[in-house]
């Protein structure tokens, strides 16, 4: 009976944590990918920007599980950018673009990956523009790993991919772009 009990008070408690709307602190008690990331679904085919923003305002509890208003508004958008989201005010999140630069031997990837790092030593997360064998593809930088890369987090439809060798792949496309976010001080 109290195993059952416990069970009940985990359930609520949790349903509580999730579905909580406008707290914009991070998910403390349970893990990112498990709790966000598997919970999320890209639902258009170039909708990843929005989606991953929206990945970020359910990673600080500031929307609903189910909020899926920015995709819904943005569609099959294909000339989209993270410009579109920069200087955005969100649910009391604003994001910027950053490192919106020619993608050549003169990008500064050592200052690119020393911001993703600054930015998960802060407990926030970090989307990134990667390219992958069929173009290019919205990420969420979620981790760095004991070895130094970062680990990252993409959606479409239910379906996660995992990467563990971001910087990997920057260096190989010359640089790419990032979005940072900043929160409402509690």
């Amino acid at each position: 009976m109290k195993r059952i009990s416990f069970s009940v008070a985990m359930v609520i408690s949790t349903s509580v944590i999730f579905h909580g709307k406008a707290q914009t602190q991070k998910v403390d008690n349970c893990d990112f990918f498990d709790a966000v990331v598997n919970n999320h679904n890209q639902i258009f085919q170039y909708s990843g920007i929005p989606s991953a923003v929206e990945v970020i305002l359910k990673y600080c509890k500031a929307v609903y599980f189910d909020y899926y208003d920015l995709q819904n508004e943005w569609k099959n958008k294909a000339d989209g950018s993270f410009r579109d989201f920069d200087n955005k005010e969100l649910y009391g999140i604003t994001f910027s673009q950053k490192f919106n630069l020619p993608r050549d031997a003169n990008f500064p990837i050592d200052s690119l990956f020393q911001t993703i790092e600054n930015e998960l030593k802060s407990g926030k997360k970090v989307v990134i523009a990667l390219q992958v064998e069929t173009g290019w593809s919205i990420f969420v930088v979620y981790k760095e790993s004991l070895d130094g890369e970062f680990v990252s987090y993409s959606k479409y439809g239910s379906h996660t991919t995992i990467v563990r060798n971001t910087k990997e792949m920057v260096r190989k496309s010359n640089g790419t772009e990032i979005m940072t976010y900043t929160t409402p001080r509690l």
